[in-house]
């Protein structure tokens, strides 16, 4: 990712109001010379007309300015970003979604119940909606972690955990899920930065929890 790109970008559509005004101005300098060489000198011609256009190409050149700045501010401010989320790289991060990537025969996630459930049932997916994993779940209130270990020669990819969780009296519990996963690259996206988590494109505001990975 070219950072200077950003800048580059950002600046353009200044530069080209700025470059198309010095061309307008330049062709209203030579009108008014040409004007004023073949006038009357018994009928000189109204100034106030040329005085208006003066202040009309000041005020468009001071908004120009202005735009030009507020262009440098918000690159100087997504370059920054990008520095910032520099420090994402290699760590494992947990967003909020119920996709995980595969990495290595293993995808993480961590599910959260409101309550406490009878019956918690943990359902793996792939792509296609084929079921590729399903088993019971910790059945306790709070947060819990879950580890997939899928079968051999289970391409990388990315895949969808559900969770069926009910109360002894059939009441549906509400449940949350996140997965975990190390951030590879850093990407910009309609000009926001995300971060790609085993594959999975997200913006900086949806990670929920950051920790080192051990080199070990």
């Amino acid at each position: 990712m070219d950072i200077n790109a950003l800048t580059t970008g950002a600046a353009t559509a200044a530069d080209q109001s700025q470059t198309k005004l010095a061309e307008d101005f330049d062709q209203f300098l030579s009108l008014l010379t040409t004007q004023l060489q073949f006038q009357d000198p018994l009928d000189p011609m109204d100034s106030s007309e040329f005085t208006n256009q003066l202040v009309s190409f000041t005020q468009v050149e001071q908004s120009i300015a202005v735009n030009k700045n507020l262009e440098q501010l918000i690159s100087r401010v997504k370059n920054s970003d990008m520095s910032n989320a520099v420090g994402y790289l290699g760590t494992e991060v947990t967003i909020q979604t119920d996709r995980a990537g595969l990495r290595d025969g293993v995808a993480k996630w961590e599910y959260g119940l409101s309550t406490n459930s009878e019956e918690t049932t943990l359902t793996v997916k792939d792509s296609n909606g084929k079921i590729l994993y399903e088993g019971s779940g910790n059945n306790k209130a709070g947060l819990h972690d879950f580890v997939w270990n899928a079968p051999a020669n289970t391409p990388d990819g990315i895949y969808q955990l559900t969770i069926s969780a009910e109360t002894a009296n059939g009441t549906e519990v509400q449940t949350a899920i996140y997965s975990k996963g190390k951030v590879e690259t850093i990407e910009t996206l309609n000009g926001e930065i995300h971060l790609s988590v085993n594959g999975i494109l997200t913006a900086t505001s949806n990670v929920q929890a950051v920790k080192p990975i051990d080199p070990a």
